[in-house]
């Protein structure tokens, strides 16, 4: 088992090994190495090459470098670690990402949702398929919490060699901006590449929205992707469709798609929508909540069909998926008024769950928003959150993960966003559990609590102060602590 060194060299332009052992495994992390793995020596915030020696103290067996170190260990020295460690993750892992269906989504909202969807309609009884997201990560040996949207090149490599292991057919995975800048799906192929939308984003890392759209849309080179299905219903959507160069199928409510998506009815049960055109003919469901996730359930089931799934199955598939942990995710109690924790974190993902709460209230009543900005990332989407989340009628203004910045100084740059509306209600409470039992407390019948930014999430980060908290555990405290009963959740959204 395992590759030597030459034969890895072999993988890379311009690589050379200096002495030989054989490799089984490799990392990043000098932490995590063991008898067989290569240390990668990556460059960034802090250069990998500093942390050789503990790598080698650990057990490593060689390291992955850019000039040789002076270590009594063999090295091979390549002329870029970044732009090596995928493709030798996946030689060391037997390329697994071509001998699974490898289905990839981007986009700025919907990828999680349309990931799930998508994991349903490629599953049958008997073989599911794997899942790698923001929530969680499926392999058919274990189901864990994911660390990140898109793993390090190592961890991914391994993840898809342990589905194929498994048995596993297809893999659906989330794919982020930061993904594919890192270049962290290096040396995995797509057999499908799916784009969702784009929207403001990310620009503390990528500089522009323009930067931010590349970045994206090198999923679809044809180095890396087979096929694509990309959503009209923005420009951008509309400007890869004319510019990648691998066969495309678009949909969308946009007249121009393929296929034509028309939304039916949607409700507190789910959605409803209607597929027509490029000889599609279908009329699905899925319970998911709110109109925007029309596109995330036609891009499901697309994917499914495109891939040769059978379409009758992929639609049962889809109708019977459990909801998404912490997407628009209701907290069912005895209470008369609705309580909705979402992870909506950007203005135009704001605006559509306050919409959403708008034409989903029981009873027409008061809609209040508990929300916050996370600190090390753009400061300069905070206005437009605030002035999204203006459309509610009370505002409590609290804390996400401020990191090393001041909580107080980053809710202050979200309510200058507020103040264009003053028909809004805004109340500063720093304090996230405290905000969530005050919004519901102040709650009456027909009502509609909206708790966002977060979601699934169970931990806050406060300089560096780790935080245990679940808004959906902090919602049902709250309401228990009224005196409302809770009810059993549903299949998939459990508190944790």
């Amino acid at each position: 088992m395992g590759l030597s060194l030459d034969q890895l060299a072999g993988s890379i332009d311009g690589a050379y090994a200096v002495g030989d052992c054989n490799v089984v495994d490799l990392t990043h992390d000098s932490r995590q190495v063991n008898t067989g793995w290569l240390f990668c020596a990556l460059r960034g915030e802090r250069d990998g090459h500093d942390f050789a020696l503990d790598a080698v103290a650990a057990g490593a067996s060689g390291l992955v470098v850019d000039h040789v170190l002076d270590l009594p260990v063999p090295q091979l020295v390549v002329p870029s670690v970044r732009q090596a460690i995928g493709p030798l993750a996946s030689a060391v892992h037997g390329h697994p990402s071509r001998l699974l269906t490898v289905v990839g989504i981007t986009g700025t909202n919907g990828k999680t949702t349309t990931a799930h969807l998508c994991n349903a309609a490629l599953s049958t009884e008997s073989v599911p398929a794997g899942l790698i997201g923001t929530v969680e990560t499926r392999t058919g040996r274990t189901n864990r919490p994911s660390m990140l949207t898109t793993p390090q090149a190592p961890d991914l490599q391994r993840m898809l060699a342990e589905m194929l292991g498994a048995g596993m057919s297809y893999a659906v995975m989330e794919v982020s901006s930061h993904g594919l800048e890192q270049r962290r799906v290096d040396g995995t192929w797509f057999s499908l590449g799916v784009f969702m939308n784009l929207g403001a984003e990310h620009l503390d890392y990528h500089g522009t929205i323009e930067q931010y759209y590349a970045a994206k849309a090198q999923l679809f080179e044809p180095s890396r992707c087979g096929r694509a299905l990309v959503c009209l219903d923005d420009a951008w959507g509309r400007r890869l469709a004319h510019q990648i160069a691998v066969p495309v199928v678009t949909f969308g409510q946009s007249p121009d798609a393929d296929v034509h998506v028309e939304l039916g009815s949607s409700d507190l049960r789910g959605t409803a929508v209607s597929l027509h055109g490029a000889g599609v003919d279908a009329d699905l469901w899925a319970p998911v909540v709110g109109e925007c996730n029309a596109a995330n359930i036609a891009a499901a089931y697309l994917a499914a069909v495109v891939l040769g799934s059978d379409p009758d199955v992929a639609s049962r598939n889809i109708a019977s998926t459990p909801p998404v942990p912490g997407r628009f995710q209701v907290i069912d109690g005895t209470q008369p008024f609705l309580v909705v924790v979402d992870y909506a974190h950007t203005a135009d993902a704001l605006a559509e769950r306050l919409a959403t709460s708008r034409r989903l209230a029981p009873g027409g009543g008061r809609l209040r928003l508990v929300v916050g900005a996370r600190g090390g990332r753009d400061r300069t989407k905070r206005q437009d959150l605030g002035r999204a989340a203006a459309a509610a009628d009370e505002v409590f203004l609290t804390t996400d993960s401020s990191g090393r910045e001041s909580s107080l100084a980053i809710i202050e740059e979200v309510r200058l966003g507020t103040l264009a509306q003053t028909s809004c209600e805004v109340l500063v409470e720093p304090d996230r559990r405290l905000a969530i039992s005050r919004a519901i407390a102040r709650s009456q019948p027909g009502d509609v609590v909206l708790i966002t930014g977060r979601g699934h999430e169970s931990t806050q980060h406060e300089g560096e102060t780790l935080i245990l908290l679940d808004d959906r555990e902090a919602a049902r405290s709250a309401l228990t602590a009224l005196g409302y009963l809770p009810l059993p959740c549903p299949a998939g959204q459990g508190a944790s």
